[in-house]
C-alpha cells in the first residue's frame, strides 16, 4: 500500500497562488496514475486532477481548468499541483492519491489509505 505525504497548503487571499507537492512511498511511483482530490466542509469529496503514469494524459475538474496545473517528476517520485487565481470555493483539504490505472483516478476508485492526511487550503476574500 502506498503512503502519501502532502506539502504546500496554507491560507491565501483570493487571486493568490499555492503549489502543492506530494511524495508517495510504498509503491513503484512511475507505474501509477496519480492525482489530487479535495473535500470541503460538509461537501462530498471530489476529484480535482489526474495525470497518467507517464504524464501523457491529464484531467481537470471543470472549475479548475485554466487555473490549476498538475505535473509529476517520476525521478523524484513527486506529484505537484500548481494552483493559480485561487477562489474561496477552492477551500478544502487536498489529498494526493495513486491509482493502478488512470481510469481509476478519473472514477475515484482510490484505496482508503490515501485519505488519512491531506493538506488544508484556505482561500479568503
Amino acid at each position: 500500500q502506498g503512503r502519501a505525504v502532502e506539502y504546500g497548503g496554507g491560507s491565501v487571499q483570493a487571486g493568490g497562488s499555492l503549489n502543492l507537492s506530494c511524495t508517495i512511498s510504498g509503491i513503484r511511483f512511475d507505474d501509477y496514475a496519480v492525482g489530487w482530490f479535495r473535500q470541503a466542509p460538509e461537501k462530498e469529496r471530489e476529484g480535482v486532477s489526474c495525470i497518467s503514469h507517464n504524464g501523457d494524459s491529464t484531467f481537470y475538474e471543470d472549475s479548475v481548468k485554466g487555473r490549476f496545473t498538475i505535473s509529476r517528476d517520476n525521478n523524484k517520485k513527486t506529484l505537484f499541483l500548481q494552483m493559480n487565481n485561487l477562489e474561496p470555493d477552492d477551500t478544502a483539504v487536498y489529498y494526493c492519491v495513486a491509482a493502478e490505472e488512470y481510469d481509476f483516478c478519473l472514477l475515484g476508485v482510490i484505496r482508503d489509505n490515501y485519505w488519512d492526511q491531506g493538506t488544508q487550503v484556505t482561500v479568503s476574500l
